[in-house]
């Protein structure tokens, strides 16, 4: 037996953990074995002992997967306009894809829970192993029985606070924070408007500062809830609700309002307003309508604020993902700060939270406990807690093949990373291809499952060394993000494998310097996802152009601005749009000229946010007089198409209209190539990478190009900063 087949063969008995899905088709909640998480830079690996599924924010996450493709729909319209651009510009088939990945993608649930440090990662300080903690955060203290959190989403737990407790930190958190912004003082009347279990939290939390507190909602069970956990006053909500306020105030109205209610209905802004004094504070924090009586608060000169969670740091990559605090002197209460401060209550017993704990579920029955969360009759459920077993050390490979299956088909790959990019674009094509898809990585358990269990990979990790030593792989895909992109080429060349790398090779010349050794110290294919030189109508406007030279291209990319807090635009992450992006065009202009460029001159308009520019034109003088421009439009608008190409040359001029439409000038007629769907080249990229692959070469893009195209980008910043021609080194 070789060695593909002993692997594909084998059968393993590994642990793998448990984690709560959702399914975005149907909206239905499972408990699956997937890979254990990795325990990265500025992060903690936890093994978790309770996480809480709270009554609302869950209860209107599952709503909404379980409600009709028409109901997602109407919900999130502008992905709806995303996806008739790509029917317009791609074609149906593309939009299937699309849309396809984006539903097969699975949903994690949680976001707060507690338990014991088993693995602290590079640059953490103040935690060790064995360590109790309480983490917040979707996407990281999810329902797993492990979990990766930034250490700035993790606090100590004092010990005497139980994890079943501890686990309520990001409510307490975002309670805080909606206390906080409320600016309310000790003595004042404070209404709080539901008192549902962030309503319950935050009655608590007011009664710590000293406020006489109000409480009002349409169950008469909350109400006397509220009571028993120190509500000063509690009345239901009708009729006479104003009225009783006013009673109870002396007639002024409350001075602060939290709106921590969840309702479609715009009801609680408009008794908030009714039952505040003037020049009152109303703070909501619940989803609630926000049809905002405008006389009313005009009248009052009211103040609305909106409390964003946890408090400052939240929604930041800086502080959330990087591990960036805010200097406590101009920062006082940011989200983490807040979280100590809740579980500090716990621990003196100020705040109480088992009186909220409708009811505790092991991890096995999470489905379950799901169940009784949608529905108008919920049972006055407030919060659920879901327990885990002391699990053993974390396994970070799940085997989904244990059988000989399509042995002999080669090559074997396998993929480190599986974004939408990669499910959608890449591995139907690979798969249509004809490859044996052998193992994929990615950074967490329940996409490396889902992605293997749609694309019929043989196992799923989230240790790419996984990928790296398995001796059945031929070749690996990368298609991570970009600041990862030059390492885990090297180790992979280093493996013994040959390498497709989405673009960027690299995003800095030291990083090139290391790939480019690499791929020589080996006789293994390195191979870069520029699809465009590979598109049908890319070949036919090379064949136009024959051998007339010297030419000059222009390209124009009309690529539309991205959010300003996108991991593109991070430099060390993601190298900014010029590095990131614009690659693709510098290799289409290398490949229709022929020649090697020697020298970039770059402009860019100024950047609103002191970001490095991504709205740029540099021109590309190459060796024997021809001349590249390449305009990389940010701002502009999306309906005009992406890319438009012209190409002048002795006597020859031809344009190509966003890779659906070539037009040649030449010997005074005209030609003409239409395509019913825009082709990128995606496909023939891919077959040209698998043959290689098969028959051992040639490069489809010769090593020195692939440099030389990151060169070029490198030397674009380099110009943009030194306000001057660069030369390249060739």
């Amino acid at each position: 037996m070789n060695g593909r087949d002993a692997v594909a063969a084998a059968h393993f008995a590994e642990r793998r953990m448990k984690q709560v899905i959702q399914d975005k088709r149907s909206g239905q909640v499972s408990v699956q074995e997937v890979p254990a998480p990795a325990v990265q830079a500025g992060t903690l690996l936890v093994r978790t002992a309770a996480s809480l599924i709270s009554s609302g924010t869950e209860r209107a996450a599952i709503e909404l997967g379980r409600r009709s493709l028409l109901g997602k729909a109407l919900e999130r319209p502008d992905l709806v306009r995303r996806v008739i651009d790509v029917v317009r510009t791609r074609g149906l088939r593309e939009a299937v894809r699309t849309v396809t990945s984006r539903l097969d993608e699975p949903t994690v649930l949680g976001y707060s829970c507690a338990g014991t440090v088993i693995a602290v990662g590079d640059e953490v300080v103040g935690f060790s192993p064995g360590d109790r903690v309480a983490c917040a955060g979707y996407g990281h203290a999810s329902h797993a029985e492990f979990v990766s959190v930034p250490v700035n989403l993790t606090v100590p737990v004092p010990d005497d606070v139980p994890a079943e407790h501890a686990c309520f930190v990001a409510l307490g958190a975002i309670a805080i924070h909606a206390v906080r912004q409320a600016t309310t003082a000790f003595g004042d009347n404070v209404l709080v408007i539901g008192l549902g279990l962030l309503g319950l939290l935050t009655v608590q939390i007011l009664k710590v500062t000293g406020c006489r507190v109000i409480g009002v909602d349409i169950s008469p069970a909350r109400c006397g809830l509220a009571t028993e956990l120190g509500a000063d006053l509690v009345f239901p909500r009708d009729e006479r609700t104003v009225t009783e306020i006013l009673r109870v105030t002396g007639g002024r109205g409350a001075d602060a309002c939290v709106v921590t209610a969840a309702t479609k209905s715009s009801d609680p802004v408009q008794l908030a307003g009714e039952a505040a004094r003037d020049r009152a504070v109303i703070c909501v924090v619940g989803d609630v309508g926000m049809d905002v009586p405008r006389n009313l608060y005009y009248a009052k000169e009211l103040t609305l604020r909106v409390a964003r969670s946890y408090g400052p740091g939240r929604y930041d990559p800086l502080y959330e993902e990087e591990g960036v605090d805010y200097p406590i002197g101009y920062v006082r209460w940011t989200e983490r700060r807040n979280m100590e401060e809740f579980l500090r209550l716990l621990a003196t017993g100020t705040v109480r939270v088992s009186a909220l704990v409708t009811r505790t579920y092991p991890i096995t029955a999470a489905p379950g406990a799901y169940a009784e969360l949608p529905g108008p009759d919920s049972g006055g459920v407030l919060a659920l807690v879901l327990t885990y077993p002391d699990a053993p050390a974390p396994v970070r490979r799940t085997e989904l093949v244990h059988t000989a299956v399509a042995l002999g088909r080669t090559p074997a790959v396998s993929f480190v990373g599986a974004g939408s990019f990669a499910r959608s674009v890449l591995l139907p094509r690979f798969r249509s291809a004809g490859v044996l898809l052998r193992g994929v990585a990615t950074a967490r358990g329940p996409s490396a499952r889902q992605s293997a269990q749609r694309f019929g990979f043989a196992f799923a990790t989230t240790d790419p060394d996984e990928v790296f030593a398995d001796s059945a792989t031929d070749a690996v895909v990368i298609a991570t993000r970009h600041d990862s992109h030059a390492d885990l080429t090297v180790r992979a060349l280093a493996a013994g494998k040959h390498v497709f790398v989405e673009k960027p090779l690299a995003l800095t010349p030291e990083q090139l310097r290391s790939v480019v050794a690499a791929a020589r110290a080996t006789d293994r294919l390195l191979f870069i996802g520029y699809n465009r030189r590979f598109a049908p109508l890319t070949a036919r406007l090379k064949a136009e152009l024959g051998t007339r030279r010297p030419l000059t291209l222009v390209y124009r990319v009309n690529a539309g601005p991205v959010p300003p807090g996108h991991w593109i635009r991070d430099l060390e992450v993601g190298g900014g749009r010029i590095i990131g992006e614009a690659c693709h065009f510098v290799d289409f202009a290398q490949y229709i000229i022929g020649a090697s460029p020697a020298e970039v001159f770059a402009y860019a308009a100024s950047a609103p946010d002191g970001a490095t520019p991504d709205t740029a034109s540099f021109q590309i003088k190459f060796l024997h007089g021809s001349v590249a421009a390449v305009h990389y439009l940010a701002t502009g608008d999306p309906g005009l198409p992406k890319e438009r190409i012209e190409v002048f040359g002795p006597s020859i001029a031809a344009v190509l209209d966003d890779f659906t439409a070539l037009d040649a000038y030449y010997d005074g007629r005209r030609t003409r190539r239409r395509l019913r769907h825009q082709d990128k080249g995606h496909d023939d990229e891919i077959r040209s990478f698998v043959a290689a692959c098969e028959q051992g070469g040639p490069l489809p893009i010769p090593l020195d190009q692939l440099a030389l195209t990151s060169k070029v980008t490198f030397a674009v910043i380099e110009s943009l900063r030194r306000g001057s021609a660069v030369a390249l080194e060739t």
